[in-house]
């Protein structure tokens, strides 16, 4: 399987003023798979040293030595003679180890000439220890679950994939009924690369499904070995509430709806854990279309996604059937799936922040807003084929924003002042 990321570390190989990179994400996202395949495709040698229940290497960083110690070291460890600039390093499951993330300070002073990729699940939990992290010396970068234009490559459907990547929207339009199959299946199976694989390979359902509910306990377990006695209980009711939540008509996210009388103050760590381990996706309300948005920010009012679609029809027991009934995919749960569909492709494969537009006394809300350079571009996403929209006719009406887009399960048509792009197209904003 293909995963974008791997032109962006191709081009971080390349860069002048190269630092270790730090590739953060879920677990079970494809990071130790990423940085294998990259070195592989890209190294002469790949020296692999993992943290995970490794004391020896624990130990080596916690008791110093000089950075030139320390690559001999690695190399004793992976078993590979590591060379300036054709080995690649690769520290994986890094939060086991705050001395080794502290380490990467010195490799981008004292060892540049060594590039360096680490990486771990539970990373920005970590940080909240007594680590000294190395801001200003290390490159970053987020790994998400597969796209849907990943998908479309891992399902053997590169036509499909080439077709969309041209943006040519008439012959898009011509292959709809095949990108609206595809996408129903992503709907269903989602991005977590283990489980895409199995269905790359097997086309099974129930498996797939099986799959998801072990990464979801495994996700759980998370919560009994990283939070503490008092956290937990919460932590466990923001997660399982998330869906429940988006299957609201207003999506924002209600403390009540988790416990009557809850309020923010008690949930506040546990929402903050959930998004360092990268299993939630937070989507602040902003209460005016004006550049920059993020001025405009409300810090109480936002949305909870969770990590991966296909989780999200595991969560809500969704059954295979609706793939084949119609539409009803679409329009399950009052459209929660296509809202987490847009949402993960608007952060995983465009370059732009969502927010979403309403406040206290609005009579209407937009879905997603984002910033395209110096314009203010509100989103609607509608369930199945229905196009009617009085709050996207309202917002423009009275904010009269240059464009205007509504996603849907519709092919690709311009109106007015509005663009109606195929839920399969988010990539394309």
């Amino acid at each position: 399987m293909e995963r974008q990321r791997m032109a962006d570390l191709v081009r971080w190989k390349d860069k002048a003023n190269r630092k270790p990179l730090i590739i953060r994400g879920a677990r079970q996202t494809g990071k130790t798979w990423l940085m294998k395949s990259f070195g592989a495709a890209h190294f002469e040698k790949t020296a692999y040293i993992s943290f995970f229940q490794n004391t020896r290497m624990q130990n080596l960083f916690a008791q110093g030595g000089s950075i030139h110690q320390i690559i001999l070291s690695l190399g004793i460890e992976s078993g590979v003679e590591i060379t300036p600039g054709n080995t690649l390093i690769i520290l994986d499951e890094i939060q086991e180890s705050p001395h080794a993330l502290e380490s990467l300070k010195r490799f981008a002073e004292e060892a540049p000439e060594y590039p360096l990729v680490a990486a771990g699940s539970l990373l920005g939990v970590s940080l909240h220890g007594n680590v000294s992290f190395p801001v200003g010396k290390v490159d970053m970068m987020d790994l998400y679950p597969m796209n849907f234009r990943e998908f479309l490559g891992a399902v053997g459907e590169n036509v499909l994939l080439q077709t969309l990547n041209s943006r040519e929207i008439e012959i898009i339009n011509t292959f709809h009924d095949q990108y609206i199959f595809w996408l129903k299946n992503y709907l269903y199976v989602g991005g977590m690369p283990e489980v895409v694989q199995y269905f790359t390979e097997h086309k099974d359902f129930q498996v797939v499904r099986e799959l998801q509910s072990n990464l979801l306990k495994q996700f759980r377990g998370d919560f009994g070995k990283h939070i503490t006695a008092s956290q937990l209980p919460r932590t466990q009711m923001v997660w399982e509430s998330i869906p429940v939540q988006l299957a609201k008509e207003n999506k924002k996210f209600f403390f009540g709806h988790i416990k009557k009388g809850a309020r923010s103050a008690e949930f506040e760590e546990s929402i903050q854990w959930l998004l360092e381990c990268g299993l939630i996706y937070k989507v602040h309300r902003v209460n005016e279309p004006h550049v920059p948005l993020s001025f405009y920010k409300d810090f109480s009012a936002y949305k909870l996604f969770l990590l991966d679609v296909g989780l999200l029809s595991a969560m809500s027991d969704l059954d295979a059937g609706s793939l084949l009934d119609g539409n009803a995919l679409f329009v399950e749960f009052k459209g929660a799936l296509t809202e987490q569909l847009v949402l993960q492709q608007l952060i995983s494969d465009t370059p732009y922040i969502p927010y979403y537009f309403g406040t206290n006394k609005a009579t209407f809300e937009m879905d997603f807003m984002i910033q395209k350079e110096k314009n203010i571009i509100p989103i609607e996403v509608k369930a199945s084929t229905n196009l009617r929209s009085q709050s996207l006719k309202a917002f423009c009406d009275k904010y009269h924003p240059p464009m205007s887009v509504k996603f849907s399960a519709l092919p690709w048509k311009s109106q007015e002042y509005i663009e109606n792009m195929p839920l399969y197209t988010v990539c394309l904003l």
